[in-house]
């Protein structure tokens, strides 16, 4: 039952994040042709073609038949089409959502395992140099931005150095499923991860260590120490356990800020993942398009907030009982 009432409560914010990126491109000034087509041809359009184009993108039909129809096509992939390229939305989405995942995910797996390790063994050596250390770099990588990050990357490795490129996802000419274009994405992918790494690892390695730090102080621990347990074991069977709690909860809730992140970079790098796709889509002024991403990103920081309240449960048991 708290699961289900979870589900409902998370399906209510997706409503409303849906009613919300329907509504907003239709509350902006302006007339909606001037999103579609520009305003400079909009201008000179005869009724007779204004008539058609907005019969073209369902814009004739009262508000809210075009709500319905928006949120019919939300749940059956069609999002509409893009006036930029002519072709469905979804489609357009989907070609590019993969090099997306694929940074985030990269990111993700890298900016945790660095975040986690170095935060919980700063909390275990407090007061050392390790932990001095950790805590200065880390407090002068997370002031920085990523996109500054990500040009300062560009101007050394790429520019200055010519080690890595600084554009695109895979060597042009090269045929997927080969060793050289796997080459190619992978030398592609070094700066932007290693951009949005710097910037999300400063938040994961500070919650990992106030964290471990605030469970070294538990009665629980005080006590294992009391009755003569190893040290090793006291870090793995009761301190890392119970500290990774509260780790769990960041870096999921944290999912949003790093599809934002993400966005930015791929503008930096040229990447062909959604945030280029918005580039585009904002030059063309094709709200359509803008919506489709824009809806794609807010359902994921939905469901990873769901994914991290869901789960939450399974790691601590006292939630359990509690629920």
């Amino acid at each position: 039952m708290p699961y289900l009432r979870t589900i409902g409560q998370y399906a209510l914010v997706l409503a409303l994040a849906l009613s919300l990126n329907f509504a907003l491109p239709r509350l902006a000034p302006g007339d909606p042709l001037g999103y579609l087509v520009g305003e400079d041809v909009a201008a000179f359009l005869s009724e007779a073609e204004r008539a058609a184009v907005l019969a073209e993108f369902g814009l004739d039909q009262p508000v809210w038949r075009q709500f319905t129809t928006y949120v019919q096509g939300v749940f059956t992939g069609d999002l509409g089409t893009s006036v930029r390229t002519g072709e469905p939305v979804w489609d357009a989405v989907v070609a590019r959502l993969p090099w997306t995942l694929l940074l985030m995910g990269t990111t993700l797996v890298l900016s945790v395992s660095i975040g986690v390790v170095l935060g919980v063994l700063a909390a275990w050596r407090r007061g050392e140099g390790v932990d001095a250390w950790s805590l200065v770099v880390t407090l002068f990588c997370g002031s920085l931005p990523a996109f500054w990050v990500a040009m300062l990357l560009i101007t050394l490795f790429s520019a200055e150095l010519g080690w890595l490129p600084s554009f695109g996802a895979y060597e042009l000419g090269t045929r997927p499923g080969t060793m050289a274009f796997a080459l190619g994405v992978l030398e592609r992918l070094v700066l932007p991860v290693t951009a949005l790494t710097i910037a999300h690892t400063a938040s994961v390695l500070l919650i990992a260590r106030a964290s471990m730090a605030s469970t070294l102080e538990r009665d629980f621990i005080l006590f294992a120490r009391a009755k003569g347990v190893p040290e090793r074991r006291v870090f793995y069977r009761h301190a890392l356990r119970t500290a990774l709690l509260p780790i769990h909860t960041h870096v999921t809730i944290g999912f949003g800020a790093l599809v934002g992140g993400a966005l930015v970079i791929e503008t930096v790098f040229g990447y062909p993942g959604l945030g280029s796709l918005v580039v585009d889509g904002v030059g063309a002024r094709d709200y359509n398009l803008l919506q489709g991403v824009f809806l794609l990103a807010t359902v994921s920081v939905v469901a990873a907030n769901l994914v991290a309240e869901l789960t939450y449960p399974l790691l601590d048991p006292r939630v359990r009982r509690v629920s």
